[in-house]
């Protein structure tokens, strides 16, 4: 279905416009079937998002404000959710020795086993956008990253 069909509006001011509530439409809609399946594993995105983060970092540990650095939602409440992924015990949370106002963060055994598990369906979900090949997927990349770029709001 096309934009118009979809959010029922026939006319637009302008292009760019068009491009804007496209791209908001579109995010929504990956979102939606991202946190369906997050759902299944009892996880939410951004608990998925810090998962990953973490076993990226294989094994070291991190702050929650290096993490909050790198989530893709900044406005999320990075010490909820370790919180609880703590209870999960996907996570492992301790007093950083060298600052005890700090807090280290590292992915447990249980983290790395729900993310394993995980990333079938995850590559799935994202090599089966219907209708993009390879090429245009680059495409698309590039002028996201240009979009923000030129607007300075990375």
């Amino acid at each position: 279905m096309s934009l118009e069909e979809d959010i029922k509006q026939t006319r637009f001011t302008s292009e760019y416009q068009k491009l804007v509530l496209n791209v908001f439409y579109t995010a929504n809609w990956l979102g939606l079937q991202h946190n369906q399946l997050m759902r299944e594993y009892g996880l939410t995105g951004p608990q998925f998002n810090i998962l990953r983060i973490l076993r990226g970092q294989k094994g070291k540990p991190m702050s929650v404000n290096a993490l909050i650095e790198r989530m893709l939602d900044k406005s999320s409440n990075a010490s909820r959710l370790v919180d609880k992924l703590e209870e999960k015990r996907y996570v492992l949370r301790k007093v950083c020795p060298n600052d005890r106002r700090q807090v280290e963060v590292t992915i447990t055994q249980g983290g790395l086993d729900i993310l394993s598990k995980l990333d079938k369906p995850v590559t799935d979900l994202e090599e089966n956008i219907k209708g993009i090949n390879i090429e245009e997927a680059q495409l698309m990349n590039a002028l996201l990253e240009k979009m923000r770029k030129s607007n300075n709001t990375q």
